[in-house]
This record gives structure tokens, C-alpha cells and sequence, in this order.
């Protein structure tokens, strides 16, 4: 009779699975965070379905119902994988929003004064990289194409998630990248490195973010380097109306996945209901 236990090993095999099926070192590190999670919830238990079930209630009672089924996800591969697959459960139904809080929304305002705020604190490396991210809707991970001949040619060949995709440098932020190569003596590979010669990472780049915060006089809530990906969608899709073509320019195999990044705030929705017009 099987028995149906998470075992160590398994959990190696998992990891070197999802490396196989060329899943991003941050995504496999999701994957896993996540699966630990389920086993202490677990404890010394033999799963059931009806432990299952009760993990899904455990953890929709914690967390955001889409961060519960980012975490669904991850445990529904698992067992997939184990071959278990009468342990996996449903996700949780969640409406698509309409507009997103306003509180969160990353305003173009801000984002110039955050651009500023880097420039008075002397901190060029920072206010570029936010001019980068936003003004090519690269993710944070991917500035390490951002390289000395990139900035030549005003393409960067970026490859994530298995895809590989070319994204335009804009003449004026090809400029500003020049000037900065120039001054720090970047020949050649990744433009944005750390004083060792690293490229940065997302943790570099978010602290320095929250440090511009008061500064600048926005929000923490908002300012992390995913919120400019999201600026640039939205800024993007206003412009062109062409859903389609921005998942192109994002990377995303999905046009649902594109939905997200364009939502406005709540002031528009309200504004856009309020120029309908419809009462007399």
C-alpha cells in the first residue's frame, strides 16, 4: 500500500525537475518555499484530500485569495509531479478587478520625482536603472541585458522564462547610458553593476528604491521596481490600445497576464463613468 509522504528526496527531484523544465532560479525558489510551506502545515501526517482541502482553508484564511492560488499552484505541480494527482485541489475563484487601489498605483508624477530625487541625492546608477525599467518595460531581473553594446545598437536581446525577445532603448535613454559608461569606465558587458563588478539583483535594487521614498515624497507602498513595469503598461496602452502587441513588449505568453498591468486606479474608473454621461 503506497504511503503518501513528502520525503526529502522527493523534494530534490521536484527542484531538479522545474530546473529542467527551464524554470527561472527565482521561480524554482517560489516552487519550493512554497511546498515547505504545505509540509509544516502537514507535520507528521500522511496526506489526505481532506488535509488538502483543509490547507487551502488554512491558507485562504492568511493571505489574499490570489496569493493563495500563486501558492495552489505550486503545491498542485507537486503533486502532479509525485504522481498524486487525486490530492490536488481547486483554486479560488476571484473576479478580474476593474481598477486597481489607488494607494498602489505608481503615478507619472512620482515616477519623476523619484528620477529627481535619485539625481539630488547623487545617485546616477539609481535613477537610471528607474528610467530603464520604465521606459522599456524590462522586469528588474532582466537589466543584466542592458549591456555596452546594447546601448550601441539601442537593442537589448533579453532572454527569461524560456523566451527570448528584443526590446528597444530609447534615443534619449541611450544617451544618458553612454554618458554613464563613459564616466565609470564601462567597456564592456552589463551596464548596471555593483562596486564588486556584479550586476545587481532585485534586493539592490529595491532597497535603494525605499530609500528614495521620503525624499521624494511618495509612498512606500508603491515605489518597488515592478510598479514601473507596471507604469510603462499602462502609459503604453493608452498611447496604442493594442493589448496584444504589449504582452509582445513584456514578454507574456498570456494576454490575461497583460490584463493586470493595465488596470487604472479607481479615480479613472470613475472619471470614465462620470464622461459616459448617462443621467439626466
Amino acid at each position: 500500500m503506497e504511503n503518501y509522504y513528502p520525503t526529502p528526496e522527493m523534494l530534490e527531484e521536484f527542484a531538479a525537475h522545474l530546473a529542467q523544465e527551464e524554470k527561472s532560479v527565482h521561480t524554482v525558489e517560489k516552487y519550493m518555499r512554497d511546498i515547505r510551506k504545505f509540509i509544516v502545515f502537514l507535520g507528521d501526517r500522511e496526506i489526505t484530500k481532506e488535509l488538502a482541502i483543509a490547507y487551502k482553508k488554512n491558507l485562504a484564511e492568511q493571505y489574499a485569495a490570489s496569493s493563495v492560488n500563486s501558492m495552489l499552484a505550486s503545491f498542485n505541480q507537486f503533486m502532479e509531479f509525485a504522481g498524486w494527482r487525486q490530492f490536488k485541489v481547486r483554486q479560488i475563484k476571484v473576479q478580474r478587478r476593474l481598477y486597481c487601489a489607488e494607494e498602489k498605483e505608481l503615478t507619472k508624477e512620482e515616477y519623476y520625482r523619484l528620477v529627481r530625487a535619485a539625481g539630488e541625492l547623487n545617485k546616477d546608477r539609481l535613477g537610471l536603472i528607474i528610467q530603464t525599467i520604465c521606459s522599456t518595460g524590462i522586469r528588474v531581473s532582466e537589466l543584466v541585458f542592458i549591456t555596452v553594446n546594447s546601448v550601441q545598437s539601442g537593442i537589448a536581446n533579453v532572454e527569461c522564462k524560456g523566451k527570448s525577445r528584443q526590446v528597444f532603448l530609447p534615443q534619449k535613454l541611450r544617451i544618458l547610458l553612454r554618458k554613464y559608461v563613459r564616466q565609470k569606465s564601462i567597456r564592456r558587458g552589463p551596464v548596471f553593476v555593483t562596486r564588486e563588478g556584479k550586476p545587481v539583483n532585485r534586493s539592490n535594487v529595491w532597497k535603494e528604491m525605499k530609500d528614495l521614498c521620503r525624499h521624494a515624497n511618495v509612498s512606500g507602498m508603491k515605489v518597488f521596481p515592478h510598479n514601473l513595469r507596471h507604469l510603462f503598461a499602462r502609459t503604453y496602452y493608452k498611447m496604442e490600445k493594442d493589448i496584444s502587441k504589449l504582452a509582445d513588449l513584456l514578454g507574456h505568453s498570456s494576454i490575461n497576464t497583460t490584463r493586470i498591468y493595465i488596470i487604472t486606479s479607481g479615480n479613472e474608473h470613475r472619471r470614465q463613468i462620470e464622461r459616459m454621461r448617462l443621467i439626466l
